[in-house]
């Protein structure tokens, strides 16, 4: 789960000072947030990965005032005029191939509150935040902040040759020609290649021609350095695509919007004559709930009068329309996408608790379905043969994914982070990630688990099935030693089986095999070639096995039925 280290003081004193514990406690279990742990003003909060909003003091704040009752309804957008007529960016052609995507807004403090310290340093942190998760760490979007009075709109965003940069890089001392930025700033060494290509790079550059930033890489310390007591800041994204572009840029509006500054979104030009007045940046978007998805959601039917408060401690506006509800989610709710999601929020808004389990009063009892004890039973057989069982996620890192070609993940449209971009379609994908964890531990290593695995269906579609992996890492492991636990599962059920050689992903060319049970295919097996191991760091020979437990069981099953 994404999680930030916020200031406790400052949380506080959003909601009038000192909150009872219990109330605190109360309002966090009623949410998407959780506190980990804390010591002194710091406050560590995990939230899961469609609340990012709730990871800033100001989000959170704007969530707990309504969890506690302390405010109500959608905050108020404030639009600011000043400077509009002269704030405007254009897009060049020749960013298309790089980041083609561009949005902008510019936020000013309420009168007698500029930006202070605390302040700032929520922005930052948020910032770099969003950077790793809607941004993919960059890859997709990226966030600037400057200070207003240091910038001469309009602004330009162009790829220009290396040779015509130069500006002094955030915390740096002096002017920079753009070749010695890439070749020797740590910055560009990490993000430097998204923002560059051959021999020309990225710029922000405002009416005076001073560099606000390289994107995604670095500001430029002349107009990209904020500072407390700035009264007004230009935030802008770029990236690869307009929703993370919006969402990222939305997201950090509500650091400075619970703070009552006002917004003014600033138009842009594209190329070709495209433009937007990005008016739908600062403007909460209307959403639908039907009365029946609401009934469905929760059980039972909910007056209107009920659901339109409970919105309102979520902190959105809501009001009654024909067969169910108009809603109103400001930009830095991404997550409220379909009427299932404002449907949760009311449950939510209601309160949850904990209720007395009563067993109800009939003669058939539940039990476990046949499946799950037949997955039960063989990671029992595993655990009896010294495997240990790691704990792995269905979503695995693109990474993890490249490393076996031939195989066939399900690859996430919109990924929150790079880490969870893909979904495996077998165990192996996560098991080399363990592997690669491990390398300073001793050998042998033996681990096996029984696991989801999500995989592509002939018709298109994809299907969640059970597999059991297991890895055997060490001087002498090879293909008998898998080939040899898979015949002893299967012996466990008195099941005869068919090995046949196969060409698998992660598997050296002869060393692979499929396992077929009443001519389907039930396991498959291998050892992992060389040159893989070279990119594990893993210095010993591994073997691997994998058993579709989802076909294995039913067969199983048919066996027993029969006897």
């Amino acid at each position: 789960m994404p999680s930030s280290t916020l200031s406790r003081a400052r949380l506080l004193s959003r909601l009038g000072g000192n909150v009872p514990a219990d109330r605190l406690e109360a309002a966090f279990f009623a949410s998407k947030a959780e506190v980990q742990a804390g010591a002194g003003d710091a406050l560590e909060v995990s939230v899961t990965p469609d609340r990012l909003d709730l990871l800033s003091e100001g989000g959170l704040a704007l969530h707990l005032e309504g969890a506690l009752a302390l405010a109500d309804g959608a905050p108020r957008l404030r639009r600011s005029r000043a400077g509009a007529a002269s704030w405007r960016c254009s897009v060049d052609g020749s960013v298309a191939p790089l980041r083609p995507c561009l949005a902008g807004v510019v936020v000013r403090a309420p009168p007698g509150a500029p930006m202070d310290d605390g302040l700032l340093a929520e922005a930052v942190r948020f910032q770099e935040l969003l950077h790793a998760t809607v941004g993919r760490d960059r890859r997709a979007m990226s966030l600037g902040i400057y200070p207003a009075r240091r910038v001469r709109p309009p602004i330009r965003y162009a790829l220009e040759p290396l040779a015509d940069v130069e500006f002094v890089p955030l915390g740096g001392e002096r002017p920079m020609r753009a070749e010695e930025f890439f070749a020797d700033h740590p910055l560009a060494a990490r993000y430097g290649a998204l923002g560059r290509t051959g021999d020309r790079c990225l710029t922000l550059r405002d009416a005076k021609g001073t560099i606000l930033s390289l994107p995604p890489v670095l500001n430029g310390r002349a107009a990209g350095e904020a500072a407390a007591g700035d009264r007004a800041l230009l935030l802008e994204a770029t990236g690869t695509r307009e929703r993370a572009v919006r969402e990222g840029l939305g997201l950090l509006l509500v650091v400075f919007a619970s703070r009552g500054w006002s917004l003014l979104p600033v138009p842009v030009d594209g190329p070709g004559g495209a433009s937007s007045d990005g008016s739908a940046l600062v403007t909460s978007s209307v959403r639908s709930l039907p009365a029946s998805t609401v009934r469905e959601i929760a059980g039972e039917p909910l007056r209107s009068n009920d659901v339109v408060a409970a919105l309102g401690r979520a902190r959105l506006g809501a009001r009654r329309a024909r067969g169910g509800w108009n809603v109103l989610a400001p930009p830095w709710r991404p997550d409220l996408l379909a009427p299932v999601d404002l449907a949760e929020e009311v449950i939510l808004a209601r309160g949850l608790r904990a209720e007395d389990g009563v067993v109800p009063p009939s003669g058939v009892r539940g039990r476990r379905r046949d499946s799950t004890r037949f997955r039960r039973e063989v990671a029992e057989l595993l655990l009896g043969l010294g495997f240990a069982q790691p704990n792995t996620t269905v979503l695995v890192p693109e990474a993890a994914a490249e490393r076996l070609p031939g195989s066939a993940p399900v690859r996430l449209v919109n990924p929150v982070s790079r880490e969870y971009a893909a979904v495996r379609d077998r165990l192996l994908a996560s098991h080399l990630d363990v592997l690669a964890r491990n390398t300073r531990h001793g050998y042998p290593q033996r681990f096996a688990e029984v696991a989801p695995v999500v995989v592509r269906t002939s018709r298109g579609a994809a299907e969640t099935r059970s597999h059991a992996g297991l890895v055997v890492a060490g001087e002498g492991s090879g293909f008998a030693q898998a080939a040899a636990t898979v015949d002893y599962l299967l012996r466990a059920y008195d099941v005869g089986a068919v090995r046949e050689p196969a060409e698998l992903p992660g598997s050296i060319p002869g060393r692979g095999a499929r396992v077929r049970v009443a001519g389907e295919t039930v396991a498959e097996l291998g050892e992992l070639p060389p040159e893989l191991l070279e990119r594990l760091a893993v210095p010993v020979p591994v073997a691997w096995a994998e058993l579709d437990l989802t076909a294995l069981g039913p067969l199983v099953a048919r066996r027993d039925s029969t006897k």
